[in-house]
Parts: structure tokens; sequence; C-alpha cells
């Protein structure tokens, strides 16, 4: 079984953070490759690209629902870990795709479909996940397919 180049790229930031002894960026990226690792083991697979991209996507998203909460309770200290976590998984991901790009992307997805009405939607979100995950925030993407779609 080969490695994925991302996951090869995440190895290769950890050696670089551990030599430039940089523990908060270590810190994240050591929890990317357990996350990564725990994956392989429960699932009994070596992931590709779009699988360490899907993993590392559900972390941003993660740890943007983990700051909501601590900026409720005011925790501004573990918001700042958070951000910062985010800060480093988002170097490993995909550019995000602009508005006119996903709307392109939803737009294509529906001609493909032929999706009429909201019965429709999985046909949609079938075709249109897979070119947007990890680049695009999959709630926003499935509330611009209801709008067309109602």
């Amino acid at each position: 079984m080969s490695e994925s180049p991302l996951k090869l790229q995440i190895v290769a930031a950890m050696q670089d953070a551990m030599r430039a002894r940089d523990k908060p960026r270590l810190g994240a990226i050591r929890l990317a490759l357990a996350e990564i690792k725990r994956v392989e083991v429960d699932e009994r697979i070596d992931p590709d690209e779009t699988r360490v991209t899907s993993i590392l996507d559900k972390m941003v998203k993660q740890r943007r629902e983990s700051i909501r909460q601590f900026e409720v309770a005011g925790r501004a200290e573990l918001v700042a870990q958070e951000e910062l976590e985010i800060g480093v998984l988002q170097e490993f991901l995909p550019q995000a795709l602009n508005e006119e790009e996903l709307d392109a992307i939803i737009k294509s997805a529906l001609a493909e479909s032929g999706a009429s009405n909201m019965q429709d939607m999985s046909k949609v979100m079938g075709l249109v996940k897979p070119k947007v995950v990890g680049r695009a925030d999959m709630g926003a993407v499935s509330q611009k397919i209801k709008a067309v779609l109602a």
C-alpha cells in the first residue's frame, strides 16, 4: 500500500516543526496524524488523498464548533489554541472555492443530475460533494442547493 502524498506532506511538516522546535504547530500536526492513523486502524484502510482531505476538513469543522462554545464560555486562551490549530490544518487543505466557482459546480451538478425538486437533493449532493470536500463548508453548499431546488 502506498502513502497518500498529502499524508507524506503532513509527516514532512511534522519533521520541520520538530527541527524548528515549534511546539504549538507540532502539536496540531500530531493531532492530524493521530486522526489519520485512527482511521487507518479503525477502517483497516490506507486512506487516499480524498479521504485524508475529508479527515482534515472534519477536524477544522470540529474546531470551529469548539471556538463557538469557548467564546460563549469566555475562554479566550482556548479560542486562540483552536484558531492556531485551524490555521495549521488549513495549510494542508486545498484552496477554498469562491462563490462563483461554487455556484458553477452546483449548476453543473443540477444539469447533470436533472434535479428539479427537493427529492433530488441527494443526487445533487452526491455529485457536488467530491468536488468541494475540504474546499467549502458543506452546510453552506447544502443551503445553496436547497435554495435552488425550493
